[in-house]
């Protein structure tokens, strides 16, 4: 039995290895990765495009940096963070796919990505919709007079928007406003029976954020700024994620 542990990577070096190294737990050594399987095990990729967590680990360790960026399972990760969890070594393997990601240029980036992010970008909802503020507010107000008429046990449910010192500061998925209206009120039921003080905020309501999975820290930045400025602005103390 050798001494020390066989380092991989040979003499090619990969990018990768020295990205995910510098933010890797205290103990976590990439080159003890013990090729378990347990992060392929609990992954929902796991098998797509002939990929896994494990393997696309052993490539990064193996320098095999060519076919890292090129390979579109990057794309089907849910960076879901389970593969971290269950490591014994605790490797990150989503900050690995997310710095992959990242080095496609920008264009050949999957343009359902790439069209939801700018569009959240295009005005202060930050919906991936592109629904304005006043478009939310319109739908929200329209939804929540239909089911106090129709619903008499519910005729005093409130679906507040920019309410200042609210306890918490909620978030909405952009897609439910523009083409599921009805999907927003079991929500409101729930908060409205638990007594709950909430509110939206007329900008950074978008939910979504595709902009990190994009892996475009520019962008990712500014969607989660409009919200965390909106929720200090009313002096929320909560920000409750609905996604």
């Amino acid at each position: 039995m050798p001494e020390e542990a066989v380092k991989l990577g040979g003499k090619k070096e990969s990018i990768f290895i020295d990205k995910v190294k510098e933010i890797l737990p205290e103990g976590g050594n990439l080159n003890l990765c013990l090729t378990c399987g347990a992060c392929a095990s609990g992954c929902p990729a796991t098998g797509l495009e002939g990929m896994d967590p494990r393997k696309f680990l052993r490539m990064a360790a193996l320098g095999m940096d060519e076919e890292i960026t090129s390979t579109p399972w990057v794309w089907m990760c849910t960076l879901c963070q389970r593969c971290i969890y269950v490591c014994p070594m605790q490797i990150d393997i989503p900050q690995l796919v997310y710095q992959a990601r990242a080095s496609w240029p920008r264009e050949t980036r999957p343009k359902g990505i790439v069209g939801s992010c700018d569009m959240a970008l295009r005005n202060d909802s930050c919906s991936a919709m592109g629904a304005s503020p006043e478009d939310f507010q319109f739908v929200v107000e329209d939804v929540l007079e239909e089911y106090q008429e129709a619903q008499p046990e519910f005729a005093k449910m409130q679906a507040p928007i920019d309410k200042p010192g609210a306890h918490f500061f909620l978030n909405q998925n952009s897609r439910e406003p523009v083409t599921e209206p009805d999907e927003l009120v079991p929500l409101w039921k729930i908060l409205h029976e638990v007594g709950a003080d909430w509110t939206y905020g007329s900008k950074g309501w978008g939910g979504e954020n595709y902009c990190m999975f994009l892996s475009d820290d520019e962008a990712w930045e500014h969607i989660v700024q409009t919200s965390a400025q909106k929720a200090d602005e009313l002096g929320c103390k909560v920000f409750l994620n609905t996604e």
